[in-house]
C-alpha cells in the first residue's frame, strides 16, 4: 500500500511537471519547434527557424533556384560526360485519368468534335485537337518548381506573411490567373549528371514500406553496392532516389496510402554538402510519408524548395534504369515554360 502511494505520488509529480512544461512542436506553437531537423539558426523567426532570404548561393530577386546551376557550362559539360552508350531512358510516367493523383487533383482529357476539324480541301484534310483539364504542374510524373511550396510565418490569413522561396510573399506573386513570380517559365532548363541510388537494391526488397526513411547509411551502402564507393558529388548534380514504391503505381490506393522517401538527415546532406540541382524519385514526393516526427508535414520540401531553392522530380519510372544497372546519366528535362504556373508535366530522360 506504501509502495502504491509513493508511486501515485510519482505519477502525479511527473503529470504536474509535463503540464507546465516546454509546449509541443504544432502549427499553434512553432516557435516550440527549435532544435528540431528542419529547423536552422538559433533565432525562431520563422517555423524554418531563421529566415531564409535572400537566398546565399542566388541572391536577393532569384526566381530560378538550383536550376541557375545550368547556365554554368562546367556542369552541362560534366552531365553530357555521363554518355557511354547512347541509349535513352524515358523516366516519367504515361498520364492517364486513373493514375495516383494527390487529393482531390484530376486528369481529364477530351477530343472536341471527334474529330475536332475538317474534311477542307481537295485532298480533305482533318485533325483533332485535345483539350486537357487538369493542376497541369502538379499531376502524374510531376516537376515542383518554387511558386508551389511555402511557409506560413504569420496569424491568420495575412498573405504578406506566406513566404516562399527568396522570402517572396503570397501577396507579391499569387493571383486568380496564375504567378506573378517563381512561376515556371523563370526557370532553367536542365541538363544534369543524375545519380541513381538503388535504396530497395540495397535493402534487399522489391519496394520499401510507407513511412520508412532513407538514412546516410544507406546511401552509402547503395553507392558501394552500385560500385561507387567513394564517388565525389558535385554541385549542380540532379540525385535520384529508387525505393520500389512504383511498383504500386496500378493501384491508387495504395500508391497515395504514404510512402517511404527520404529524411531530413539526407536532405541537409543534399542541400548542404552536395549543393545539389534537381531531386527525384519514385513517390509522390520523395519524402518519407509519413515522417516519423508528427510536428514535420513535408518538412523535407519545406527545407530543399522554400529554404534552400531545390527544384524537385516526383513520380518518376526508375525500374528500366534499376534492371539495366544504370546509375549514372545525364538527365535531361525543361520544365513547360507556362507563365505563373506552379510546376510542370512532362516526361524526363535519363541517357546513358
Amino acid at each position: 500500500m506504501k509502495s502504491f502511494g509513493i508511486a501515485a505520488l510519482a505519477l502525479a509529480g511527473t503529470l504536474a511537471f509535463a503540464g507546465t512544461g516546454k509546449a509541443e512542436c504544432t502549427a499553434e506553437n512553432w516557435q516550440d519547434c527549435a532544435g528540431k531537423p528542419w529547423v536552422d539558426g538559433d533565432k525562431m523567426e520563422t517555423p524554418l527557424g531563421a529566415k531564409w532570404w535572400p537566398n546565399p548561393l542566388w541572391g536577393a530577386g532569384d526566381e530560378a533556384g538550383s536550376t541557375n546551376w545550368y547556365t554554368k557550362p562546367e556542369v552541362i559539360m560534366r552531365a553530357m560526360a555521363q554518355v557511354k552508350t547512347g541509349k535513352a531512358f524515358k523516366i516519367g510516367h504515361p498520364y492517364t485519368a486513373d493514375m495516383p493523383l494527390f487529393g482531390a487533383r484530376k486528369f481529364t482529357l477530351r477530343i472536341p468534335g471527334a474529330p475536332t476539324g475538317g474534311a477542307f480541301g481537295g485532298n480533305q484534310v482533318m485533325w483533332n485537337d485535345e483539350f486537357l483539364a487538369t493542376e497541369i504542374g502538379q499531376v502524374g510524373t510531376q516537376f515542383d518548381g518554387l511558386g508551389h511550396i511555402g511557409v506560413n510565418i504569420g496569424k491568420g490569413g495575412n498573405k504578406s506573411e506566406m513566404r516562399w522561396y527568396n522570402g517572396i510573399t503570397a501577396e507579391e506573386m499569387i493571383t486568380p490567373y496564375g504567378l506573378v513570380k517563381l512561376g515556371t517559365e523563370k526557370l532553367h532548363p536542365i541538363i544534369a549528371r543524375g545519380i541513381m541510388l538503388d535504396i530497395a537494391a540495397v535493402r534487399g526488397v522489391d519496394s520499401m514500406q510507407k513511412g520508412e526513411v532513407i538514412t546516410m547509411e544507406d546511401v552509402r551502402a547503395a553507392l558501394k553496392k552500385q560500385g561507387m564507393e567513394g564517388f565525389e558529388f558535385a554541385e549542380g548534380d540532379a540525385i535520384i532516389f529508387r525505393t520500389g514504391w512504383e511498383k504500386h503505381w496500378d493501384n491508387p490506393a495504395v500508391y497515395n496510402d504514404g510512402c517511404p522517401g527520404i529524411g531530413m538527415e539526407v536532405a541537409r546532406w543534399i542541400a548542404e554538402d552536395v549543393k545539389a540541382g534537381v531531386t527525384g524519385g519514385d513517390t509522390w514526393p520523395v519524402d518519407a510519408v509519413p515522417n516519423p516526427d508528427p510536428g514535420c508535414v513535408f518538412c523535407v520540401h519545406t527545407f530543399l524548395q522554400t529554404r534552400h531553392g531545390i527544384v524537385n522530380q516526383e513520380n518518376l519510372k526508375l525500374s528500366e534504369l534499376s534492371a539495366a544497372g544504370v546509375y549514372q546519366f545525364a538527365y535531361v528535362y525543361s520544365p513547360a515554360p507556362i507563365t505563373g504556373a506552379t510546376g510542370s508535366m512532362g516526361a524526363p530522360i535519363a541517357i546513358h
